[in-house]
């Protein structure tokens, strides 16, 4: 396999001819890569998260990913651009769900997380007493937001509805509701900060 000798010679390959090279751990191929797509990956988890945190942590890990695991695309499926899109909306995709299997977790009883977990794990004092916390403080910071954006919250993730349901049970626009969400979303975030880095710590 010839090695092209500048960046510009690398930004002249194929993405194929890129990923090629990117199995044998070419870090200048990984660059024209990035270079290329960097920003759209972005914009694709932006749109689907609507949040810039977030879509930079989604974005990250896809090239992350990329790096480690290049043999993931293969070229006789389809073009690598397609490939790729497809991956970052579907992680886009994986992280709200997680997100709102989290939100429901911390938000439910002593009784209902128990049975999300296995008997040996329900029965430790230690972890059922953190997780009580952590659903007493998502409970009061739900209790601080806006009626409105604390119902649509409420219908999205504890109810399971998508933005449509919501907009078609409340009979609100479905720009209303997205905006509800997003501002609550927001305030839930700025609310349990402090909480969350506590945890790392």
């Amino acid at each position: 396999m010839n090695v092209p000798s500048t960046d510009s010679d690398y930004k002249q390959l194929r993405d194929e001819e890129l990923m090629q090279r990117l199995l044998h751990k070419d870090k200048r191929a990984f660059e024209a890569i990035f270079d290329r797509y960097g920003d759209l990956v972005y914009s694709t988890s932006l749109r689907v998260l609507r949040d810039a945190h977030l879509a930079q942590d989604v974005s990250q890990e896809i090239f992350v990913r990329l790096w480690r695991k290049p043999e993931s695309y293969v070229a006789e499926r389809g073009r690598f651009l397609t490939w790729l899109i497809s991956v970052t909306r579907n992680r886009a995709v994986d992280e709200i769900r997680s997100r709102g299997r989290r939100l429901r977790h911390e938000t439910a009883s002593p009784e209902e997380q128990e049975r999300e977990f296995p008997a040996g794990e329900a029965n430790d004092p230690a972890l059922n007493a953190q997780l009580a916390e952590q659903a007493r403080t998502v409970r009061a910071a739900l209790a601080e937001l806006p009626p409105e954006q604390r119902q649509v919250i409420e219908l999205a993730y504890f109810g399971g509805l998508t933005q449509q349901e919501i907009s078609d049970r409340l009979d609100q626009p479905l720009g209303t509701v997205k905006t509800r969400i997003r501002l609550g979303m927001q305030k839930l975030r700025a609310a349990l900060a402090p909480e969350m880095r506590s945890e790392r710590i």
